[in-house]
């Protein structure tokens, strides 16, 4: 009886370990990631980039506008701005000069700006688009193709005439 009285025992002991109130589930709470979206301008630049990017390549050829034919300098500006963004902008390096935009600072180029050169030290001959990281995609010359540049090379700092922000000058 006493070993029976003890199984008893040993049984409703295990019974009772096993017959507790389940434990409440643990909740994690995880924050949920905010996901920004880009605004209208980031975006646009990026297009801009994205469209001069697409051209590395193309032929140079004076007064070219498509890549068909070949671009020179504010060819290639106008047909990726058309393209990219919608935004027709003037057909000569002068006049990209003189638009009334914003004139950002050397130190503070957004992909998208657009950058100009006096080739010769007199008017503004040259432009490209910058693409960020120093720097800039431009159509140089007879002979060349689209291509990418550093924007800090001794050559392009001594004809450098400034910068024009398209997007988000408005």
């Amino acid at each position: 009886m006493r070993l029976a009285g003890l199984l008893t025992l040993l049984v409703a002991a295990l019974l009772a370990g096993c017959s507790s109130a389940p434990k409440a589930p643990v909740s994690v709470s995880l924050p949920t990631p905010v996901q920004s979206l880009p605004d209208s301008d980031e975006v646009a630049r990026n297009d801009v980039v994205f469209q001069a990017f697409s051209l590395v390549g193309t032929p140079y050829r004076w007064g070219g506008t498509s890549p068909s034919t070949g671009f020179d300098c504010s060819g290639l500006i106008q047909y990726v701005y058309r393209e990219a963004t919608g935004v027709s902008l003037p057909r000569t390096t002068s006049d990209l000069y003189n638009m009334k935009v914003s004139r950002p600072p050397e130190n503070a180029l957004a992909p998208g700006d657009l950058v100009l050169f006096a080739m010769n030290g007199g008017r503004v001959n040259h432009a490209g688009i910058y693409i960020g990281e120093g720097r800039f995609l431009h159509a140089p010359s007879t002979g060349g193709v689209v291509r990418v540049d550093e924007l800090d090379s001794s050559f392009w700092q001594r004809s450098f005439k400034g910068a024009r922000r398209v997007i988000g000058s408005r």
